[in-house]
């Protein structure tokens, strides 16, 4: 086994230098066949470096497409066989390089630097893993093959698994933004496994983190909530409690809310949610935020999906006070909100109109004051009563109804209304 090490390690240097090579090769015919098209071939020196193609250093110094083939070849190459202060300079030099150009980024992913800063995240020492994450996060940027060959990698069983309140805020911060873009493989063929993803996320969200690591948590959640095959692991994890404590938080309500809008439209989604304890009361309160019209538009999306076919939940919304204020959000609320309240209400009053009955009055015989009464009159009376009382709450309420649908075209009703940019929601 000892002889076949050394071997082993010729072969990984041959390899890596053939592979740079054979970029050297690659860029050098790209530009010969540039130059051969021209038809001023003969040209001086001072013109050939006048055309010279240049790249911009963050020092703001200006380097020739050869002297950044070099650069990268030492880069790449102190990554793949230097000590740990080389490869931490490296690191450094790569995230530089992959913030300058697609091209570059692209470039550096074929020279097989991934895996190496994939393996830097399980250093001990804090500026070695930031490094290394921040190269990674650089490299991610508009590239699916760069996120795909991270994934291939092993980058999300790098995520720490426990005693995040003890992590570095800075650690976790980056690790939520590059998981951040790593989610958008979710929309493409690539397979993500996003119950490698979840338990880092939610934990991070249900602990102290700031808004910027918050933010990118409920980004990736986001993407992720969009495939029909990841409901399944987010409900099972946890995630619709953790949503909708956030819902309560105005920072991050309208990002929680389209989550759990994407999660509402599925069985096992809206089973979870029904379930809440906080449903539908946090709704409720959100539709009362004038000042957040996005989330009274989301908000009133979700109720509108939960009280569809359900009297069940239609009778808690009851409970809760929730009529009042869909009356103003209909009178008051952004165009899609108006529309999204009226609906519901439309529900609530039809379905009094059912209990009730199709009468319009009482169809007993008059009873004179001061004759005796029995116990079955006393009763009639008492059902009487009742019906008249529902019969008179519902002509307010349809009248109510017909004045919000009427001022919706008014002049005066426009200028209270707040304008509101969601079209991404049906009704």
């Amino acid at each position: 086994m000892s002889d076949s090490t050394p071997w082993f390690y010729s072969y990984t240097k041959l390899r890596f230098f053939s592979r740079i090579r054979r970029f050297l090769q690659l860029k050098t015919a790209r530009k010969l066949s540039r130059s051969s098209d021209r038809f001023d071939n003969v040209r001086t020196e001072k013109e050939e470096n006048k055309e010279e193609p240049k790249i911009m250093g963050s020092e703001g110094s200006c380097r020739t497409e050869e002297g950044l083939q070099v650069v990268l070849q030492r880069s790449v190459k102190q990554l793949h066989f230097g000590s740990l202060e080389d490869k931490d300079a490296a690191a450094k030099e790569i995230k530089r390089l992959a913030a300058e150009d697609l091209k570059i980024r692209k470039s550096i992913a074929e020279l097989g630097v991934i895996p190496s800063l994939v393996s830097l995240l399980d250093s001990d020492v804090l500026d070695r893993r930031l490094l290394a994450i921040q190269a990674l996060i650089e490299l991610a940027n508009g590239t699916y093959t760069n996120k795909a060959l991270m994934v291939e990698a092993g980058i999300l069983s790098k995520l720490p698994e426990r005693n995040l309140d003890t992590l570095e805020e800075s650690l976790r911060r980056e690790f939520a933004m590059l998981l951040l873009s790593i989610s958008a493989l979710a929309s493409t063929q690539f397979s993500v496994a996003s119950s490698e993803m979840l338990p880092f996320l939610i934990r991070n969200l249900n602990s102290k983190v700031g808004m910027e690591a918050k933010e990118a948590c409920l980004g990736a959640l986001y993407n992720l909530s969009t495939m029909l095959d990841s409901i399944g692991p987010l409900v099972s994890n946890g995630v619709v409690p953790t949503l909708l404590s956030l819902c309560l938080d105005k920072d991050a309500c309208e990002k929680a809310l389209a989550i759990l809008g994407n999660l509402v439209v599925t069985m096992m989604g809206k089973k979870a949610i029904e379930n809440d304890s906080m449903v539908p009361e946090s709704f409720i309160e959100i539709m009362t935020w004038e000042e957040k019209p996005k989330c009274q538009e989301l908000a009133a999306y979700i109720v509108m999906i939960l009280a569809h076919q359900s009297s069940v939940q239609r009778n808690k919304m009851k409970k809760f006070g929730i009529v009042p204020v869909l009356l103003e959000v209909a009178l008051l609320g952004s165009p899609l909100a108006q529309k999204r309240a009226l609906k519901i209400l439309q529900w609530f009053k039809d379905e009094r109109q059912t209990r009730i009955g199709a009468h319009s009055g009482p169809q007993t015989g008059r009873i004179m004051i001061g004759s005796p009464l029995n116990k079955t009159e006393t009763r009639k009376g008492k059902k009487l009563m009742n019906s008249m009382v529902k019969q008179s709450l519902d002509n307010n309420l349809e009248l109510i109804t017909r004045r919000a649908n009427a001022a919706t075209d008014s002049s005066k009703l426009k200028s209270l209304v707040i304008s509101s940019s969601s079209k991404s929601l049906p009704y």
